[in-house]
Order: structure tokens, then C-alpha cells, then sequence
């Protein structure tokens, strides 16, 4: 293996860490998409970059990438990582809401700028099959790209964000069959349909049967999944739970994004389709919530080195020795697609502003724009010069993604309080907001749970054990798996709009470590809390519950009501004593926290409870 001059067998995965931690800071306090520093990165550091003067400067070679099929395989993985976090947020319930617009709008799509891309490369003078899989490949847009930006510009849960992101669904599950199409299109120019030999039916036959492992391995992955991955994450939880396989957790969630792409692969599919299933059908299980937060940071760093890698793949000189037709090609692509993109959605009843905003974010190429005319190259039916050519423009067009949600983002800003076209189920996941959050589902959090149904307060409830949690999903309540000491999780669990926060755990520490977490993240969330006794619970005022219930407190005075009640005395005046000894009780536990502010809250907690 050669590296360019030196610098080690990981320099330059060392090198992508190090970009790494100086784009995404500085590119955040500039106010410029952190995607925009990855694609430079790897054009400033590449081998067209930097690293060509390495002979002459070999210092250099420690500070470059020299190698970029050292982060290629990296990259995919980050294209996958997406697709499955992507999986986990849409289940099988949103993807069938969403099915007018994934497999009408998103099919309609690619259909029309596969044509019209076609038609157009055919009045340049390519020839009908060649124009056929240059239309194909330009006719997908970049899922990688396209989806972290308009995260960034928080612009995913609106009309425009779900309209883009079912049109990308659709161009990722139609991968497979554009490969498959352009198998048949070499099949049909060796036969003699755009030559003069004799056309051979057998071989079209040949290259349709591949359509059939393809389906095979799709219907597998769906049927494993679901027979396995449940009883996968419930014995790695269990281990997990006596502190045995913290780590084997995130081993597992490893093994399901890498397998399932593999698997996929062997069929015949693209890995990030075999990821994008994986998430979906992990999105039905208790273990959904946790497995976001364990895939989440390799997910951000992945894709970085997809972006890199995207920059690397630049050749600069081919640009430079004829950057105008580059440059033009680039430009006139992404507007005669982003034409084509609005015509559709204007088609199946987008609205005119989000129609625009999703034609000029989609009308860049895609990653897979590579992929399907490489297989073009190889098969012998395209133009290799002119081809290099139009991947040239394609990856320019990618640069210009972050620029063109900006431009649309303040182009539509107006109609930002415009009703979604889409159904309400393929917006966002079930909303948690009005909800109360239950931290810990045994005995007690059950209870508290069943008393809030019975009042007619719905709840959501996180727990640490995972026969718990199978139990109470058994039952029909809506309890998810992890740690919810790790803020990230209580935040996937929606406690930004939660009204109230009820922890039940019997493990003071861990009480602790919830209560610090929650508050961190909403200071002013309603917050009851299970303690130990009454020292626990002057230890949790001063961390900031709203009302802490102590074991031993609670306990000695149920059994005073009871034994007062059976003795003969009015259960008026026992429960007005209760309730005294318990307010009494409260405020010396609340005279622990330096503002005094929490003997005004149980008053809040009662009248928000009753709204």
C-alpha cells in the first residue's frame, strides 16, 4: 500500500479526524454549513490538492490524504448510518402514510428528469442508450447531503423537508432497479438494437432475472428482522443491566447497520437499502430510542468522511482545463432538473412554495450519480469522455447543495406557518408534547402510570430493564429501553415537550443522575421524584425537583391514616392531619434549596396536571 510520501498506515484517517475537529467548529461559528468544510476539506487536502506537492514539500504528506480508497469504505458506511437513523424515525406506519408521495411524487420524479435528462444529452449528440444512463444516473439527488443540510436549517419537519425526503426515499429504493436498467441497456446495445447485430431476447431474460435475488433478499432481510432482532437487543439489555455489556450495546447496534447492508449487497441492493430496512423494523421495538443515541455519533463522523470523500473524488485539473463547459454543464443540469423536480410536485399538488424549495435543494446530483455511470463505463455503453465530463459537473452540482437550501430557505421564509402538504402521521413521531415522562416502569412507575390513564393524562415511559419494558409493551403502554441518566435519550424521548417528569426508580443515585440530566435540559419541567428518604429527598431539592416523595415518610404516614381510620376518628379529620404532616414535611425538605422557589411548586404541579 502506498501513501504518498509516508505518514503511516492510518495518517490519513488521522488526517480526516483532524479536519475533523477544526471544520465543524469553525464552520459553526461562521455560520456556514459544516458539509460545505467537509466537501473543501477534501479538496484542499486530497490528492489533487495539497498532496501533489508532497514530493516536493514531504511534510506534507502528514498533513494530506494521499490515499482516498482508505475512507471509501468508510464513507458508504456513512451513507448507511444515515439511512438506518433515518429507518428508525419513520417506521412502517409513517411510510405508508407517506406512500402518495414517496411512490407517486418521488416515482413521477425520476421518471421526468430521467427523461427530460435523456432528451437533453440526446440533442448534444450521445447516442439513445448512453443519453438513457447519463438521464438515470443525474436523475437521483444526494441523500447525504441533501438531508443533514436541511436538518441544520431545522427545516426537516415542515411541508418542504417531508416532501424532500420522500422524493429522496423513493430515489433510494428505485438504486437496485436503475442498476438492473442499465444491465439491460448494455444487454439491448450488444444485441443490436442501437447497432446492427442481431438482438438476443435470451440475454434480456438474463438480465431481468437478476430482479429476482434482489426481491429474495429484500423479503429475507424484512422476515430476519423481525425474528430476530428483538431477542438480539433484549439479551444484549439484559447483560447491559448487570453491568456486563455496556459496550456489546453498541457492538449490537454496529452489527445490524453493517449486516444488514452487507446483506443487502449480496442481493443485489445498495447497502444504504438494506440499512434504511433495518431502521424500520427496528423502529417498532422498545429499543428504538436507545439505539438513536448509540448510532448517533458514528452517524455525524461517517458522513463526514463521506463528504470528504466527495471533495477528494474533485479533479481539479480536469476542471481547470476546461472550466467552462464544467462549470456550464453543472449549472445547466441542476436548473433543466430542478425545472423537472417542480413541474412533478406542481403535478401531484405540492404547494407553489414548497414545490420551489424542494425542486432547487433536489436539483443537484447525487452520490449515486457515481455509481450508476460508473456501471455505464464498465458495461461499455457511455461516452468515457464525456462522461468524466458530466461526473465532473455532478460533483460540483453536490457543492452547491448547502448554497441552494439557503437561497430557498429564504426565498420561501415566508410561508414558513403554511399548512404541511402531508398527512399528519408522516410529519414528525408521535407527538409526545402534553405527555408526562415516567423514568422507570416498575411496580410504582406502573401505577402512576395506570392513575394518569384514569385521569385521562396520556404518558410515555423509559426503562433501564428490558423484561420491564417487554412486560409494560405487553400490556399496550408506551415504554421505550435505555439509560435515561444520558440526556440525548431523554431528549429522543421528547422531553422538550413533555408537562411533567415523574422518576420512580428506587436507586438514589441513579435518581440523581436523572434529575441533574432532565434539568439540564428543561429547567422549568415539572419534576417528581422517588426518594430514598428524607435525606434523599433534601438532596434532590437542591438538585431542583419540583416535589420530592420520600419512601419512609410516606410509608409511616399511610400506616398512621389507616390505624387512625380503623380506630374510629372521621376520615375528614385523618386526612386533613395527613395532608398537614405531609405539607409540613415538604417544606422543611424544600428549606434545602438556596432560592426557596420550590414551595410554590406543588401547587403548579397539581393545577398543570388538571388542565
Amino acid at each position: 500500500m502506498t501513501h504518498g510520501g509516508g505518514g503511516g498506515e492510518y495518517k490519513d484517517l488521522v488526517v480526516f479526524l483532524a479536519a475533523a475537529g477544526v471544520v465543524v467548529p469553525l464552520f459553526n461559528r461562521l455560520k456556514i454549513s459544516p458539509v460545505l468544510g467537509f466537501l473543501a476539506a477534501g479538496v484542499l487536502l486530497g490528492p489533487d490538492g495539497l498532496a501533489r506537492f508532497a514530493d516536493t514539500v514531504p511534510w506534507l504528506a502528514w498533513l494530506t490524504i494521499s490515499d482516498a480508497n482508505q475512507l471509501r469504505a468508510l464513507s458508504e458506511l456513512g451513507v448507511a448510518f444515515l439511512l438506518f437513523m433515518i429507518g428508525l424515525e419513520l417506521s412502517w406506519e409513517r411510510l405508508k402514510a407517506m406512500r402518495r408521495l414517496v411512490f407517486g411524487l418521488g416515482l413521477t420524479q425520476v421518471l421526468f428528469c430521467t427523461v427530460g435528462l435523456a432528451a437533453l444529452f440526446m440533442a448534444m449528440g450521445q447516442t439513445l442508450v448512453s443519453s438513457a444512463v447519463l438521464g438515470l444516473g443525474l436523475a437521483l439527488s444526494s441523500t447525504a447531503v441533501v438531508m443533514p443540510v436541511m436538518a441544520e436549517r431545522g427545516r426537516l419537519g415542515g411541508a418542504a423537508g417531508r416532501t424532500i425526503f420522500s422524493v429522496l426515499l423513493a430515489q433510494d429504493l428505485a438504486v437496485a432497479p436503475i442498476l438492473i436498467t442499465v444491465t439491460v441497456l448494455a444487454a439491448l446495445a450488444q444485441g443490436g438494437v442501437t447497432g446492427g447485430g442481431d438482438f438476443d431476447p435470451a440475454v434480456l431474460g438474463t438480465a431481468l432475472f437478476t430482479l429476482i435475488p434482489a426481491a429474495i433478499g429484500l423479503a429475507l432481510l424484512v422476515v430476519l428482522g423481525r425474528l430476530v432482532l428483538r431477542p438480539l437487543f433484549r439479551s444484549v439489555a439484559k447483560a447491559r443491566a448487570k453491568g456486563q455489556g455496556q459496550e456489546m450495546f453498541v457492538a449490537a447496534c454496529l452489527l445490524v447497520v453493517v449486516g444488514a447492508g452487507l446483506g443487502a449487497q449480496a442481493a443485489g441492493l445498495s447497502m444504504s437499502l438494506g440499512a434504511l430496512v433495518a431502521g424500520l423494523l427496528l423502529a417498532e421495538t422498545e429499543f428504538r430510542r436507545a439505539v438513536e443515541v448509540s448510532i448517533e455519533p458514528f452517524k455525524g463522523l461517517l458522513l463526514g468522511v463521506f463528504f470528504v470523500g466527495v471533495g477528494i473524488g474533485l479533479d481539479v485539473d480536469a476542471v481547470a482545463a476546461d472550466p467552462v463547459a464544467v462549470f456550464g454543464l453543472a449549472i445547466g443540469l441542476t436548473l433543466f432538473k430542478a425545472m423537472m423536480i417542480y413541474g412533478a410536485a406542481r403535478l401531484w399538488g405540492v404547494k407553489n412554495k414548497t414545490a420551489i424549495e424542494t425542486a432547487l435543494v433536489l436539483g443537484p446530483a447525487g452520490e449515486f450519480a457515481f455509481v450508476i455511470l460508473g456501471a455505464g463505463l464498465v458495461e461499455g455503453i457511455a461516452s468515457p469522455d464525456f462522461t468524466r465530463t458530466v461526473m465532473l459537473a455532478a460533483t460540483i452540482s453536490i457543492f452547491t447543495v448547502p448554497l441552494m437550501a439557503m437561497f430557498a430557505d429564504r426565498l420561501t421564509r415566508q410561508d414558513a406557518a403554511v399548512l404541511p402538504d402531508l398527512p399528519a402521521e408522516a410529519l414528525e413521531p408521535p407527538s409526545v408534547e402534553g405527555q408526562v415522562l415516567i423514568v422507570g416502569f416498575g411496580r410504582v412507575g406502573r401505577l402512576v402510570g395506570e392513575m394518569l390513564t384514569e385521569h385521562g393524562q396520556s404518558f410515555v415511559a423509559v426503562d433501564a430493564n428490558a423484561s420491564t419494558v417487554a412486560k409494560g409493551r405487553g400490556e399496550g403502554s408506551n415504554v421505550f429501553y435505555g439509560d435515561a441518566g444520558q440526556a440525548d435519550l431523554l431528549a429522543r424521548c421528547g422531553i422538550e415537550k413533555a408537562r411533567a417528569m415523574v422518576v420512580t426508580m428506587d436507586a438514589p443515585a441513579k435518581v440523581d443522575e436523572v434529575v441533574v440530566a432532565a434539568r439540564s435540559l428543561r429547567p422549568d419541567l415539572i419534576l417528581i421524584a422517588r426518594a430514598r428518604d428524607s435525606r434523599h429527598a433534601e438532596r434532590l431539592y437542591r438538585l431542583g425537583v419540583t416535589d420530592a416523595v420520600p419512601e419512609t415518610t410516606e410509608a409511616s404516614l399511610q400506616l398512621a391514616e389507616n390505624t387512625l381510620v380503623d380506630l374510629g376518628v372521621p376520615m375528614g379529620l385523618v386526612l386533613a392531619s395527613i395532608h398537614e404532616r405531609r405539607d409540613r414535611f415538604r417544606k422543611l425538605f424544600q428549606d434545602a434549596m438556596p432560592d426557596g422557589e420550590a414551595a410554590r411548586r406543588p401547587r403548579a404541579l397539581r393545577s398543570t396536571l388538571k388542565r
